[in-house]
């Protein structure tokens, strides 16, 4: 059975430019889009699957955004997830959609200030694809 995130909590902002974006209502949208187009992981991860998709998102957005500021790279990043998931028989598929669903989301509520994050997700979401 797998267990709610523990250890490090997720991220809840990050920079963009001079101001600080809130990822948690981000990461929920996100979710939202998500479970939407793949209700079968809240059938094979069942009450533990919104919080692990909230949890990962947000990791993934905080990479995003610091990308964009040349903080991490959000190729190594993801990579990294990858790996994580790809042993736990998560399909990357829905690795790269999310990171896609979450490029939608930037270009909605961050608008032009989001318009590199959303672009480098989309990137990193293609890399998943091929790897």
């Amino acid at each position: 059975m797998t267990r709610r995130p523990g250890g490090m909590p997720a991220p809840t902002s990050a920079p963009l430019g001079s101001r600080r974006v809130a990822l948690r209502p981000l990461a929920e949208a996100i979710a939202d889009r998500y479970f939407d187009e793949f209700p079968e992981d809240l059938e094979r991860y069942g009450e533990v699957a919104r919080p692990w998709e909230i949890y990962d998102t947000s990791h993934c957005l905080q990479w995003a955004l610091l990308d964009a500021q040349g903080v991490v790279s959000l190729d190594r990043e993801v990579a990294w997830l990858a790996t994580v998931l790809s042993a736990r028989d998560f399909p990357l598929e829905h690795l790269a959609r999310n990171l896609e669903l979450a490029a939608d989301v930037i270009d909605e509520q961050l608008g032009e200030a989001g318009a590199q994050v959303g672009s480098r997700l989309r990137a990193v979401a293609a890399g998943v694809r091929t790897t």
